[in-house]
């Protein structure tokens, strides 16, 4: 699939990032690590990928904003356009040597997102969307969610809150209520991957609290031109301000969206 500039410049600041994550990931014993938060690790792997992100793509756009995790934002001369970024998403998987983690770059303009990249070197996965282009994967892979209408044959995704989050009661009771009626949930730990996954029809449907915008951007936009629904876990909610969201399919949706926001005040 041919993209606009705005997605090669995209494509290639992921692959580079990647390139330099992968060759740590080898290394993932030896990296220095320094404790951000509880169950929050910071890596010098994740600082230098967001250094790449960053002068790769401010190179290529100096008039655009961008948003970081690890870094200040940067207020564009252009006030229209940001990148949102993660440069490794699934930091605990990647210091634990499991191979699930991904770079996220999204853009956004006038408050939108049009486009995103999701790419998980380990797996040599590249996810990625524009508006009104479909959603692909790697060079000429079109997305499609699943094609799936019953909870009982399908297969979700959330992330559980470490440490005694506040969330962590709230989606202790939809696990709960979910599990029995479906065929299995997945705790992965890469928000960016679950929402590839729903793209992709691997998953069914995902659904978290407390997630950051960076974590999320780029994979609403897959979802959605893969022809999948996102919406707020809650009417009046901003899903990328608030952090809360529901993805799945669209035969899927009411069903699975009932169960989760079946808690009232969740």
């Amino acid at each position: 699939m041919q993209g606009s500039a705005n997605l090669n410049i995209m494509i290639k600041a992921a692959r580079l990032a990647g390139r330099s994550l992968a060759k740590d990931f080898r290394e993932v014993e030896n990296l220095q690590v320094s404790a951000k938060g509880p169950g929050d690790f910071v890596s010098k792997a994740d600082m230098a990928a967001e250094k790449i992100l960053r002068e790769t793509l401010m190179e290529a756009r100096p008039n655009y904003g961008f948003l970081g995790e690890e870094s200040d934002e940067v207020q564009g001369t252009d006030p229209t356009r940001r990148w949102i970024v993660d440069p490794l998403d699934g930091t605990t998987n990647f210091l634990h040597g499991m191979p699930h983690w991904a770079v996220s770059i999204a853009l956004e303009h006038k408050g939108e997102i049009v486009a995103g990249v999701v790419f998980d070197p380990a797996k040599d996965e590249m996810f990625f969307a524009e508006k009104g282009q479909g959603a692909w994967l790697n060079d000429n892979q079109r997305l499609r969610v699943s094609g799936r209408a019953k909870m009982i044959e399908s297969v979700f995704a959330t992330g559980v809150p470490f440490g005694g989050g506040k969330y962590l009661p709230a989606t202790l009771q939809d696990l709960g209520r979910l599990m029995p009626a479906c065929a299995g949930v997945r705790r992965w730990g890469a928000a960016s991957l679950d929402l590839a996954y729903v793209a992709a029809g691997r998953y069914e449907g995902y659904w978290e609290r407390g997630v950051n915008i960076w974590d999320i951007a780029a994979g609403v936009i897959i979802v959605r031109e893969a022809g999948g629904m996102v919406a707020p876990l809650r009417d009046g909610q901003d899903m990328l301000k608030d952090g809360q969201l529901i993805a799945s399919n669209g035969a899927m949706f009411d069903a699975f969206a009932k169960v989760i926001r079946e808690r009232p005040g969740a």
